[in-house]
């Protein structure tokens, strides 16, 4: 019998997963695992249990949103644990497990885990802390940790939508200061990202054409702040439609990147809070976890 263990989130998503439960663990045993099955109690909860116990298995399986996946990413990260992590997708948008190809459906993840072998993706560092898929900051980033759970329960992806819309009236600049692979760009921005994946927010963003998982590289995408509500509506456009508009956005592929701001930015990690800084230093760790994917 392989050791598994399985770290579930019960508030994930709309909690479907607990009506899967009984039937998930029991393909697991069918597959001849010893399930050890650990339901998370508060914030960082994975990270802990996976950083002190996560080399004693066999597999790691994450059941939950994209932000439980990045506490047992940051559980091995701290532990150096080279342990396979299976991912069954339960949260409200799921963006990398739609960059991975893993399937919405509980059972079917969940035989995939049984069925395939492990491959290695690019995970991110930020200021020293771990993160899976995107980086980012500026306008809709906050809606992601700051939208109520139980408005994303009952609308799901829509909750984030409709809290989105609200930062769109009230844009911040932020001057910055990027310097990547000898190159520097210095303007005025509203949003940002650093990303490793297809999907952030439940949108094909325009990085997604450029995107690969474990070249070793991130895809950068930077919005200009608009001069005025056309170039507003002409930037939104394009982003939402995941065109890359040379007029309003930079974009370029990094294994490192340091961001310097003139004040205080917030960054969103994996859809989490990532802390407030003016220095970010972002570095793309190649091929460090390995997740069971097809």
């Amino acid at each position: 019998m392989k050791n598994m263990l399985f770290i579930l989130n019960p508030s994930a998503g709309k909690k479907h997963i607990k009506n899967k439960l009984f039937e998930i663990v029991d393909l697991f045993v069918k597959a001849e695992y010893n399930v050890r099955v650990y339901p998370t109690q508060a914030k960082e909860d994975a990270v802990r249990i996976v950083s002190t116990e996560g080399w004693l298995y066999d597999v790691i399986v994450c059941a939950g949103g994209d932000g439980t996946l990045d506490e047992v990413v940051t559980g091995c990260m701290k532990c150096n644990c080279e342990t396979p992590i299976g991912y069954i997708p339960c949260g409200t948008t799921n963006d990398f497990a739609r960059s991975l190809g893993i399937p919405k459906d509980h059972i079917r993840a969940a035989k995939r885990i049984t069925k395939y072998q492990p491959k290695p993706v690019d995970i991110g560092a930020f200021n020293g802390d771990s993160f899976v898929y995107v980086a980012a900051f500026g306008v809709f980033t906050e809606v992601t940790y700051t939208t109520p759970q139980e408005y994303k329960n009952y609308f799901g992806h829509a909750a984030y939508v409709m809290e989105g819309l609200k930062g769109i009236t009230n844009l911040s600049s932020y001057h910055m200061k990027i310097e990547y692979d000898g190159n520097v760009i210095e303007d005025n921005f509203v949003y940002g990202m650093i990303t490793n994946s297809l999907s952030v927010g439940g949108f094909n963003h325009p990085n997604a054409k450029i995107a690969q998982l474990d070249d070793g590289l991130f895809e950068v995408l930077l919005v200009k702040y608009p001069n005025n509500p056309l170039d507003l509506q002409a930037t939104v456009t394009s982003y939402f439609m995941g065109e890359f508009n040379p007029n309003y956005m930079y974009q370029f592929k990094a294994k490192k990147i340091v961001i310097e701001s003139d004040e205080t930015v917030s960054w969103t990690l994996d859809g989490e809070f990532g802390g407030r800084v003016t220095y970010a230093e972002v570095e793309n760790l190649h091929n460090a976890v390995s997740i069971i994917r097809k």
